[in-house]
């Protein structure tokens, strides 16, 4: 097992990387923006190395920076959590090269993956079910308008090398399909550096269903689905496993091809293969080549470690795990709280918590990495927690998590823990009637 690990991140992935190392009797190294130097993953890991000013670029995207890291402190492998540099084919590929071993799939997978286009082509040879739409990236004004007469408004736009929602753009009708465009190509360009945008036919009320794999050079094994349904302009708020819209037919078919997807690439590591899922059909959406924030409704729902067995596979090369022995009973729920007011178009809320009692008991689970006097900067991802709760059924996972959230103390900035308990206690969550664009259509904000 490697020795030692430097983690290229901060918040609480960099703490849930850290305490699996710690599981594998690995020693961790903490690599910190100036602002993050009080961070809890720094007092966590056993060795810390700021790497810049808090602006991402001079810090946590800084690659220079993060490779001086390693060769200070001899970390023989990176463990990039998610976001920032997790799904960039290019530090992928400068890690590897440098001789430290990058925990996730090769720099070749992550590129092909990455991009839209490519992973839709891949996805439609591997017998994977894909969205109606352009076959390439569009280029100009005249092709995006052949497109859609072709599939049928309303359409969306999406960046090729995008995701959370960034460079996204839906069109209703003809009458506004040149600004929208234009506006798209502009944010993908700003957020990804690359103004490529192609166009899918789109779904007004649809549920987003992802599938958990874990591959190695022996097998691939899923761990069964996630519903991420409830959303706010793109980006997931609650996720809950198993989807409560899935029969078995459709469950087992999904997850059989999804498996059979990710062996013929050949990836190796921890990822997850986005659909939509609407009218009884799913289509392939996007497959993302890291851990993802909702990594532990999974865990909790199945007792696997995924973060362990991104180490084991990147140390091994293989997976421990056979698909026979994954089993999961009763229902699992995760909610995201985020420093944010809902009130004020989720303004950022940053400060210094002044008092914070979390939540336990249970079949109870808290992923974060705030802690009483810690102070939650403007500069980043406003995601501080996660709250995880299981109960037997879907209706005890939903009183659980309820109860959960009741106890939550956050003093000093505002959360959307109340956001939370006003979803999970609508008639709608209870009875599981709702798509991607409810929370906008109800007004909960």
């Amino acid at each position: 097992m490697f020795k030692k690990v430097l983690i290229a991140n901060r918040g609480e992935i960099a703490v849930r990387v850290i305490r699996a190392c710690k599981e594998w009797g690995i020693e961790t190294v903490a690599v910190h923006s100036d602002v993050d130097s009080d961070s809890m993953h720094v007092r966590l890991a056993d060795e810390s190395v700021c790497i810049g000013s808090h602006q991402p670029q001079n810090s946590y995207l800084n690659i220079p920076a993060i490779m001086s890291a390693v060769d200070l402190t001899g970390a023989e492998a990176i463990h990039p959590g998610y976001g920032f540099l997790s799904e960039n084919f290019k530090f992928a590929d400068i890690v590897q090269k440098h001789g430290v071993k990058f925990i996730g799939p090769s720099a070749e997978i992550i590129k092909k993956m990455g991009d839209k286009i490519q992973a839709k082509k891949i996805a439609k040879k591997n017998g994977l079910p894909i969205i109606e739409g352009s076959d390439g990236g569009v280029k100009d004004i005249n092709e995006a308008k052949n497109i859609c007469k072709k599939i049928g408004y309303p359409v969306l736009i999406k960046a090729s090398a995008g995701g959370g929602g960034k460079g996204m753009k839906i069109v209703q009708a003809e009458n506004n399909l040149e600004e929208l465009f234009i506006l798209a190509r502009l944010e993908a360009k700003k957020y990804f550096g690359n103004d490529e945008v192609y166009i899918e036919k789109y779904f007004s009320n649809p549920r987003h269903i992802e599938v958990q794999i874990i591959s190695g050079k022996n097998r691939t094994v899923h761990l069964n689905e996630r519903d991420c349904s409830v959303q706010r302009k793109h980006q997931k708020l609650i996720e809950e496993t198993p989807s409560p819209i899935l029969d078995e037919k459709t469950r087992s078919d999904l997850l059989n091809k999804t498996v059979k997807m990710v062996e013929a690439i050949g990836y190796e590591g921890a990822g997850t293969v986005e659909y939509i899922y609407e009218n009884g059909k799913f289509y392939f959406l996007e497959m993302n080549t890291r851990v993802q924030v909702e990594h532990p409704v999974t865990e909790v729902q199945t007792g696997i470690d995924i973060v362990k067995e991104q180490i084991w596979v990147a140390h091994s090369g293989n997976t421990a795990l056979k698909q026979n022995d994954i089993s999961a009973r009763g229902h699992t729920i995760e909610c995201r709280i985020n420093a944010e007011d809902p009130s004020k178009d989720f303004q950022p809320s940053p400060g210094i918590i002044s008092v914070c009692h979390q939540p336990s008991g249970f079949r109870t689970r808290v992923d974060g990495s705030i802690f009483q006097g810690c102070k939650v900067t403007p500069y980043y991802d406003s995601l501080i927690c996660k709250v995880i709760c299981k109960g037997r059924n879907r209706t005890e996972a939903i009183q659980r998590t309820m109860r959960s959230l009741n106890e939550f103390v956050i003093d000093g900035i505002v959360t959307t823990i109340d956001l939370h308990k006003r979803i999970l206690s609508h008639e709608k969550f209870i009875t599981s009637e709702f798509d991607t664009n409810w929370l906008a259509k109800e007004k909960f904000y």
